[in-house]
Protein backbone atom coordinates (compact mmCIF):
# COMPACT_ATOMS: atom_id res chain seq x y z
CA UNK A 1 0.00 0.00 0.00
CA UNK A 2 1.23 3.33 -0.61
CA UNK A 3 -0.12 6.49 1.49
CA UNK A 4 -0.79 9.84 -0.55
CA UNK A 5 0.91 12.95 0.54
CA UNK A 6 -2.44 13.90 2.10
CA UNK A 7 -2.65 17.83 2.59
CA UNK A 8 -5.73 17.94 2.62
CA UNK A 9 -7.54 20.91 5.32
CA UNK A 10 -10.06 18.78 6.57
CA UNK A 11 -11.03 16.43 6.74
CA UNK A 12 -7.47 15.95 6.74
CA UNK A 13 -4.26 13.35 7.76
CA UNK A 14 -5.27 11.02 10.49
CA UNK A 15 -1.67 9.24 11.87
CA UNK A 16 -1.62 5.89 10.34
CA UNK A 17 -0.79 4.02 13.69
CA UNK A 18 -4.48 5.19 14.70
CA UNK A 19 -6.15 4.14 12.05
CA UNK A 20 -3.97 0.68 12.15
CA UNK A 21 -5.42 0.80 15.65
CA UNK A 22 -8.84 1.22 14.70
CA UNK A 23 -8.54 -1.27 12.12
CA UNK A 24 -7.74 -3.96 14.65
CA UNK A 25 -10.82 -3.13 17.22
CA UNK A 26 -12.99 -2.18 14.34
CA UNK A 27 -15.09 -5.33 14.56
CA UNK A 28 -14.41 -5.96 17.77
CA UNK A 29 -13.65 -3.68 20.87
CA UNK A 30 -12.85 -4.76 24.42
CA UNK A 31 -14.10 -8.19 24.62
CA UNK A 32 -17.42 -7.44 23.75
CA UNK A 33 -17.71 -9.15 21.24
CA UNK A 34 -19.02 -5.79 18.99
CA UNK A 35 -17.95 -2.75 17.09
CA UNK A 36 -17.57 0.25 19.88
CA UNK A 37 -20.19 1.69 16.74
CA UNK A 38 -22.36 -0.71 18.05
CA UNK A 39 -22.77 -0.61 21.56
CA UNK A 40 -24.32 1.45 23.73
CA UNK A 41 -23.25 5.06 25.18
CA UNK A 42 -24.85 3.89 28.41
CA UNK A 43 -22.47 0.77 28.64
CA UNK A 44 -19.31 0.76 31.30
CA UNK A 45 -17.11 0.01 28.00
CA UNK A 46 -18.33 3.32 26.36
CA UNK A 47 -18.40 5.52 29.44
CA UNK A 48 -15.01 4.46 30.14
CA UNK A 49 -13.95 5.60 26.48
CA UNK A 50 -15.71 9.06 27.24
CA UNK A 51 -13.94 9.87 30.31
CA UNK A 52 -10.66 8.70 28.94
CA UNK A 53 -10.31 10.63 26.31
CA UNK A 54 -11.74 13.57 29.01
CA UNK A 55 -8.76 12.76 31.00
CA UNK A 56 -6.44 12.40 28.34
CA UNK A 57 -7.28 16.08 26.80
CA UNK A 58 -6.58 17.76 30.52
CA UNK A 59 -3.36 16.37 30.39
CA UNK A 60 -2.33 16.95 27.12
CA UNK A 61 -3.76 20.28 26.86
CA UNK A 62 -3.27 21.46 30.69
CA UNK A 63 -6.62 21.57 31.31
CA UNK A 64 -7.37 23.22 34.97
CA UNK A 65 -10.10 21.32 37.05
CA UNK A 66 -12.49 24.44 37.07
CA UNK A 67 -13.37 23.70 33.40
CA UNK A 68 -15.37 21.00 31.25
CA UNK A 69 -14.78 19.31 28.47
CA UNK A 70 -17.54 18.21 26.14
CA UNK A 71 -17.75 16.24 23.43
CA UNK A 72 -20.94 17.42 21.20
CA UNK A 73 -22.16 17.33 17.68
CA UNK A 74 -22.57 20.16 14.91
CA UNK A 75 -19.35 21.22 14.27
CA UNK A 76 -17.70 24.68 14.95
CA UNK A 77 -20.43 25.85 12.43
CA UNK A 78 -23.01 25.03 15.10
CA UNK A 79 -20.81 26.99 17.83
CA UNK A 80 -20.88 29.64 15.89
CA UNK A 81 -24.80 29.78 17.44
CA UNK A 82 -24.65 27.68 20.43
CA UNK A 83 -22.03 30.21 21.84
CA UNK A 84 -24.27 33.55 21.43
CA UNK A 85 -27.04 32.25 22.76
CA UNK A 86 -25.53 31.27 26.00
CA UNK A 87 -23.61 33.89 26.65
CA UNK A 88 -25.48 36.88 24.86
CA UNK A 89 -27.18 39.35 26.96
CA UNK A 90 -29.33 42.45 26.83
CA UNK A 91 -26.27 45.63 26.69
CA UNK A 92 -23.70 43.29 26.44
CA UNK A 93 -22.46 42.96 22.57
CA UNK A 94 -20.08 39.99 21.71
CA UNK A 95 -17.07 41.36 20.84
CA UNK A 96 -15.14 39.53 17.64
CA UNK A 97 -11.93 39.69 15.96
CA UNK A 98 -12.21 40.06 12.09
CA UNK A 99 -9.42 37.59 10.58
CA UNK A 100 -10.67 35.74 8.12
CA UNK A 101 -13.61 33.41 6.54
CA UNK A 102 -14.46 31.35 9.64
CA UNK A 103 -14.43 34.44 12.00
CA UNK A 104 -17.22 36.01 9.56
CA UNK A 105 -19.30 32.78 9.79
CA UNK A 106 -19.22 33.01 13.38
CA UNK A 107 -20.24 36.92 13.57
CA UNK A 108 -22.54 36.46 11.07
CA UNK A 109 -24.30 33.84 13.40
CA UNK A 110 -24.18 36.01 16.43
CA UNK A 111 -26.19 38.68 14.29
CA UNK A 112 -29.00 36.85 14.23
CA UNK A 113 -28.77 36.22 18.26
CA UNK A 114 -27.86 39.44 19.49
CA UNK A 115 -25.91 43.06 19.51
CA UNK A 116 -22.26 42.16 18.00
CA UNK A 117 -19.28 44.39 17.35
CA UNK A 118 -15.74 43.88 15.72
CA UNK A 119 -12.97 44.62 17.97
CA UNK A 120 -10.55 44.34 15.67
CA UNK A 121 -10.26 42.88 11.69
CA UNK A 122 -7.32 42.42 9.37
CA UNK A 123 -9.71 43.20 6.19
CA UNK A 124 -8.52 45.92 4.75
CA UNK A 125 -5.18 44.18 4.22
CA UNK A 126 -7.73 41.19 2.33
CA UNK A 127 -6.67 39.31 5.98
CA UNK A 128 -2.86 38.29 4.94
CA UNK A 129 -2.50 39.05 8.53
CA UNK A 130 -3.63 38.65 11.94
CA UNK A 131 -4.38 42.05 13.76
CA UNK A 132 -1.80 42.84 16.42
CA UNK A 133 -2.87 42.78 20.40
CA UNK A 134 -2.50 46.55 20.35
CA UNK A 135 -5.31 46.98 17.70
CA UNK A 136 -8.22 45.15 19.63
CA UNK A 137 -10.50 47.30 21.38
CA UNK A 138 -12.92 45.36 23.64
CA UNK A 139 -15.76 47.18 25.35
CA UNK A 140 -15.87 47.15 29.33
CA UNK A 141 -19.68 46.09 28.75
CA UNK A 142 -18.66 43.16 26.15
CA UNK A 143 -20.16 39.35 27.14
CA UNK A 144 -16.80 38.15 25.52
CA UNK A 145 -14.00 38.30 23.22
CA UNK A 146 -14.45 36.03 20.29
CA UNK A 147 -11.39 34.84 17.79
CA UNK A 148 -10.23 32.36 15.57
CA UNK A 149 -6.84 31.26 16.23
CA UNK A 150 -5.86 30.01 12.98
CA UNK A 151 -7.45 30.65 9.31
CA UNK A 152 -7.25 27.90 6.85
CA UNK A 153 -8.11 29.55 3.79
CA UNK A 154 -5.94 32.45 4.23
CA UNK A 155 -2.69 30.74 6.58
CA UNK A 156 -3.14 33.23 9.31
CA UNK A 157 -2.60 32.12 12.61
CA UNK A 158 -2.40 34.32 16.59
CA UNK A 159 1.58 33.88 17.30
CA UNK A 160 0.21 35.07 20.72
CA UNK A 161 -3.80 36.03 22.58
CA UNK A 162 -4.88 38.82 24.36
CA UNK A 163 -4.93 39.38 27.81
CA UNK A 164 -8.13 40.86 28.75
CA UNK A 165 -9.03 42.55 31.53
CA UNK A 166 -12.04 43.09 33.39
CA UNK A 167 -14.94 40.57 33.14
CA UNK A 168 -14.70 39.70 29.61
CA UNK A 169 -14.25 36.01 28.84
CA UNK A 170 -11.89 35.51 26.14
CA UNK A 171 -13.46 32.58 23.77
CA UNK A 172 -11.17 30.52 20.89
CA UNK A 173 -11.98 28.53 17.87
CA UNK A 174 -9.08 26.21 17.67
CA UNK A 175 -11.01 24.13 14.82
CA UNK A 176 -7.35 23.61 13.03
CA UNK A 177 -4.59 23.99 15.32
CA UNK A 178 -6.11 22.96 18.64
CA UNK A 179 -3.12 20.62 20.41
CA UNK A 180 -0.49 21.71 17.85
CA UNK A 181 0.91 23.87 20.37
CA UNK A 182 1.21 24.12 24.66
CA UNK A 183 -1.66 27.10 25.55
CA UNK A 184 -2.23 28.49 28.85
CA UNK A 185 -6.06 27.28 29.41
CA UNK A 186 -7.37 29.79 32.27
CA UNK A 187 -6.59 32.89 29.55
CA UNK A 188 -9.91 31.60 28.07
CA UNK A 189 -13.48 31.43 29.27
CA UNK A 190 -14.06 28.99 25.94
CA UNK A 191 -12.08 26.99 23.36
CA UNK A 192 -14.30 24.59 21.00
CA UNK A 193 -12.64 22.34 18.17
CA UNK A 194 -14.34 20.70 15.31
CA UNK A 195 -11.82 17.21 15.54
CA UNK A 196 -11.56 16.71 11.81
CA UNK A 197 -8.62 18.84 10.94
CA UNK A 198 -6.46 18.01 13.59
CA UNK A 199 -7.70 15.91 16.69
CA UNK A 200 -9.41 12.93 14.84
CA UNK A 201 -12.18 12.36 12.33
CA UNK A 202 -15.49 14.36 11.19
CA UNK A 203 -18.49 14.39 13.81
CA UNK A 204 -17.20 15.22 17.54
CA UNK A 205 -16.62 18.78 18.52
CA UNK A 206 -14.53 19.68 21.46
CA UNK A 207 -15.69 21.66 24.00
CA UNK A 208 -13.48 23.49 26.87
CA UNK A 209 -15.51 25.40 29.02
CA UNK A 210 -14.81 26.98 32.35
CA UNK A 211 -17.55 25.80 35.54
CA UNK A 212 -19.24 29.79 35.99
CA UNK A 213 -19.75 29.85 32.06
CA UNK A 214 -21.28 26.89 31.42
CA UNK A 215 -23.71 27.41 34.38
CA UNK A 216 -25.02 30.56 32.37
CA UNK A 217 -27.27 29.02 30.05
CA UNK A 218 -30.28 30.59 30.02
CA UNK A 219 -33.34 28.67 30.35
CA UNK A 220 -35.12 30.26 27.27
CA UNK A 221 -33.40 27.92 24.71
CA UNK A 222 -33.80 24.65 23.91
CA UNK A 223 -32.18 22.33 26.20
CA UNK A 224 -29.74 20.29 23.58
CA UNK A 225 -28.26 23.84 22.97
CA UNK A 226 -27.46 24.67 26.60
CA UNK A 227 -24.29 24.57 28.08
CA UNK A 228 -24.94 23.20 30.91
CA UNK A 229 -27.30 20.41 29.99
CA UNK A 230 -24.19 18.19 28.64
CA UNK A 231 -21.88 19.19 31.69
CA UNK A 232 -24.77 18.04 33.81
CA UNK A 233 -24.86 14.80 31.68
CA UNK A 234 -21.27 14.22 31.07
CA UNK A 235 -21.48 14.77 26.98
CA UNK A 236 -24.08 11.88 27.53
CA UNK A 237 -27.64 13.80 27.50
CA UNK A 238 -28.19 12.15 24.16
CA UNK A 239 -26.38 9.64 21.80
CA UNK A 240 -22.70 11.09 21.50
CA UNK A 241 -20.54 10.06 17.92
CA UNK A 242 -19.32 7.72 20.02
CA UNK A 243 -16.65 6.50 16.80
CA UNK A 244 -15.85 9.48 16.49
CA UNK A 245 -15.03 9.85 20.29
CA UNK A 246 -13.00 6.95 20.24
CA UNK A 247 -10.83 7.71 17.68
CA UNK A 248 -10.05 11.26 19.18
CA UNK A 249 -9.19 9.04 22.14
CA UNK A 250 -6.66 7.12 20.07
CA UNK A 251 -5.20 10.68 18.39
CA UNK A 252 -4.53 11.51 22.24
CA UNK A 253 -2.81 8.49 22.69
CA UNK A 254 -1.09 8.81 19.75
CA UNK A 255 0.43 12.43 20.75
CA UNK A 256 0.89 11.20 24.33
CA UNK A 257 3.52 8.28 23.15
CA UNK A 258 5.10 11.39 20.97
CA UNK A 259 5.82 13.39 23.59
CA UNK A 260 3.30 15.56 24.28
CA UNK A 261 1.62 18.97 23.05
CA UNK A 262 5.31 20.98 23.31
CA UNK A 263 7.01 18.13 20.90
CA UNK A 264 4.60 18.34 18.63
CA UNK A 265 4.70 21.87 18.16
CA UNK A 266 8.58 20.93 17.48
CA UNK A 267 7.76 18.69 15.23
CA UNK A 268 5.27 20.74 13.24
CA UNK A 269 7.45 23.87 12.96
CA UNK A 270 10.36 21.56 11.79
CA UNK A 271 8.21 19.89 8.77
CA UNK A 272 6.61 22.86 8.35
CA UNK A 273 9.88 25.05 7.86
CA UNK A 274 10.77 23.06 4.80
CA UNK A 275 7.83 24.53 3.21
CA UNK A 276 8.35 27.78 4.12
CA UNK A 277 12.07 28.02 3.56
CA UNK A 278 11.10 27.17 -0.57
CA UNK A 279 8.91 29.74 -0.48
CA UNK A 280 11.32 31.62 0.97
CA UNK A 281 13.99 30.64 -1.32
CA UNK A 282 12.71 31.03 -4.65
CA UNK A 283 13.29 34.12 -5.96
CA UNK A 284 9.59 35.03 -6.36
CA UNK A 285 8.56 32.07 -8.14
CA UNK A 286 6.62 30.85 -5.15
CA UNK A 287 5.52 33.62 -2.89
CA UNK A 288 3.60 33.31 0.19
CA UNK A 289 0.06 34.43 0.79
CA UNK A 290 0.06 35.77 4.41
CA UNK A 291 2.52 38.33 6.10
CA UNK A 292 5.44 36.54 7.83
CA UNK A 293 4.52 37.33 11.10
CA UNK A 294 1.23 36.00 10.70
CA UNK A 295 2.38 32.64 8.88
CA UNK A 296 0.62 30.07 10.48
CA UNK A 297 1.79 26.05 10.90
CA UNK A 298 -1.13 24.42 10.01
CA UNK A 299 -2.11 26.01 6.74
CA UNK A 300 0.75 27.15 4.34
CA UNK A 301 -0.46 29.81 1.79
CA UNK A 302 0.82 30.50 -1.34
CA UNK A 303 1.04 31.79 -5.21
CA UNK A 304 3.00 30.95 -8.05
CA UNK A 305 2.73 34.16 -10.72
CA UNK A 306 1.05 32.69 -13.34
CA UNK A 307 -2.29 31.15 -12.67
CA UNK A 308 -1.89 28.71 -15.68
CA UNK A 309 1.13 27.23 -13.65
CA UNK A 310 -0.51 26.83 -10.57
CA UNK A 311 -2.67 24.77 -12.38
CA UNK A 312 -0.18 22.76 -13.98
CA UNK A 313 1.65 22.65 -10.22
CA UNK A 314 -1.87 21.21 -9.17
CA UNK A 315 -1.62 18.83 -11.90
CA UNK A 316 1.50 17.64 -11.76
CA UNK A 317 1.47 17.12 -7.80
CA UNK A 318 -2.27 14.97 -8.11
CA UNK A 319 -0.16 12.60 -10.52
CA UNK A 320 2.82 12.54 -8.00
CA UNK A 321 0.25 11.53 -5.34
CA UNK A 322 -0.06 15.04 -3.67
CA UNK A 323 -3.62 15.33 -2.06
CA UNK A 324 -5.46 18.58 -1.13
CA UNK A 325 -2.63 21.60 -2.55
CA UNK A 326 -5.40 23.13 -4.74
CA UNK A 327 -6.29 26.78 -2.36
CA UNK A 328 -9.89 27.43 -1.55
CA UNK A 329 -12.15 28.30 -3.86
CA UNK A 330 -12.58 31.77 -2.11
CA UNK A 331 -8.94 32.40 -2.45
CA UNK A 332 -7.52 30.11 -5.36
CA UNK A 333 -3.56 29.68 -5.01
CA UNK A 334 -2.00 26.80 -3.50
CA UNK A 335 -2.82 25.51 0.14
CA UNK A 336 -0.47 22.36 1.76
CA UNK A 337 -2.38 21.64 5.39
CA UNK A 338 0.50 20.52 7.31
CA UNK A 339 -1.71 19.43 10.78
CA UNK A 340 -0.07 17.32 13.36
CA UNK A 341 -0.48 13.95 11.49
CA UNK A 342 1.05 15.11 8.51
CA UNK A 343 4.54 13.18 8.40
CA UNK A 344 7.57 15.13 7.94
CA UNK A 345 8.38 13.21 5.10
CA UNK A 346 5.00 13.99 3.40
CA UNK A 347 6.18 18.01 3.77
CA UNK A 348 9.78 16.87 2.54
CA UNK A 349 8.56 15.31 -0.46
CA UNK A 350 6.25 18.20 -1.13
CA UNK A 351 9.59 20.61 -0.79
CA UNK A 352 11.48 18.56 -2.97
CA UNK A 353 8.39 18.31 -5.81
CA UNK A 354 8.31 22.44 -5.02
CA UNK A 355 12.10 22.63 -5.87
CA UNK A 356 12.03 20.83 -8.73
CA UNK A 357 9.06 21.81 -10.86
CA UNK A 358 10.68 25.53 -10.26
CA UNK A 359 13.85 23.89 -12.21
CA UNK A 360 11.33 22.93 -15.26
CA UNK A 361 9.17 25.85 -15.19
CA UNK A 362 11.10 28.76 -13.42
Amino acid sequence: MKRAYNFNAGPAALPLEVLQKAQEQFVEYGGAGMSIMEMSHRSALYENVNNETQALMRELFGIPDNYHVLFLQGGASQQFATIPMNLLRPGRPGAYVMTGNWAEKAIKEAKLIGETVVAASSESDSFKRIPSLSEIAVPDNAAYLHLTSNETIGGTQFAEYPTIGGNVPLIADMSSDILSRPVDISKFGLIYAGAQKNLGPSGVTVVIIRDDLAEESPKTIPAIFRYNTHTKNNSLYNTPPSFSVYMVNLVLNWIKEKGGVAQIEQYNRDKTNLIYDQIDQSGGFYKGFAHNDSRSVMNITFRIHNEELEKLFVKESEQQGFVGLKGHRDVGGLRASTYNAVPHESCKALAEFMADFQRRNG
